[in-house]
């Protein structure tokens, strides 16, 4: 069965959306400040290691070159460890999703935002609720009762934001009897296929790659403003200057091109982010407490 073949740190319980501020005073930091004249570039766990790695070095290896300090990339061990991090300043920037970065900011205060990604053109993105091409179901109310499988507390299209779409038509304790974190997108897509769970929350970049091998859509999320990169508060102004400047750069060129598509197939550029923007999933997550 799939569910023998996922991660060890798979979770039975949910961690209420309440809880995501205080779990993030509570807990300790696991990596050192001092990175002398390297940079340490965070990413969240939302795909499996080896291909985050080898998704986001091209990006870090253009800015190392751009700004004149190498640039390595750092995989968190979870969501929350990845914010910890983010919050004590303990890495130097870091892609985050978007209510990872609400939690950031309600924690610890504001971060010098670097940049938001455009996907298509636009930087806004939605998630899915998924189920098997065979399933019967057809409307959200008929999921009362049965398993569903997410990534994580704190994913944005993973847990949060479709819960905000589940609980509109089931009692939120009865989504949390019957689910389970599975700690990845595509391990949900997965779980979802072969059967272990009844339908899943993805981002709908993990439903467009499995759609075709036998998935469904039961029902789309809003649209929220897209991930983003942001920095530590005391990185030095002409760090956070060249930072962007080398972001922006490079939907105008075929090598900066092929950097973002290696992060993303459909990523068309990275352009300036403003935290207003993100006050409609404030309103989302403050629905869900």
């Amino acid at each position: 069965m799939f569910s023998r073949m996922l991660p060890a740190r798979i979770r039975r319980h949910v961690i209420p959306v309440a809880l995501i501020v205080i779990l993030l005073a509570v807990l300790p930091a696991t990596v050192s400040s001092d990175h002398g004249d390297s940079l340490i570039l965070a990413v969240h766990p939302y795909l499996p290691y080896d291909e985050l790695i080898e998704r986001f070095t091209p990006l870090a290896d253009y800015l190392g070159r751009e700004i004149g300090h190498p640039v390595h990339v750092r995989i968190g061990t979870d969501y929350r460890e990845h914010a910890i991090n983010i919050g004590n300043g303990t890495v130097d920037l870091a892609y985050v999703g978007p209510a990872v970065y609400v939690a950031v900011v309600e924690r610890y205060g504001e971060h010098p935002l670097l940049a938001v990604i455009e996907t298509g053109g636009t930087p806004d993105f939605a998630g899915r609720i998924i189920v098997r091409d065979d399933s019967p179901l057809t409307e959200i109310a008929e999921l009362r009762g049965k398993e569903i499988a997410f990534v994580d507390p704190n994913s944005t299209m993973g847990y949060l934001v479709p819960m905000h779409i589940l609980t509109r038509d089931i009692d939120k304790d009865d989504i949390l009897r019957h689910s389970r974190f599975l700690g990845t997108h595509i391990n949900v897509a997965l779980g979802v296929l072969t059967g272990d769970f009844e339908a899943g929350a993805v981002k709908e970049e993990v439903f467009f790659l499995y759609r075709d091998r036998g998935l469904r859509e039961l029902a789309s999320t809003p649209k929220i403003p897209e991930h983003l990169f942001i920095a530590r508060k005391d990185l030095p102004p002409e760090i956070i200057s060249g930072l962007r400047k080398a972001m922006f750069g490079l939907s105008g060129s075929e090598a900066g091109r092929s950097i973002m598509n290696s992060i993303k197939k459909d990523m068309t550029g990275m352009v300036p982010a403003k935290d207003g923007d993100y006050d409609v999933l404030r309103e989302i997550l403050r629905s869900l407490e």
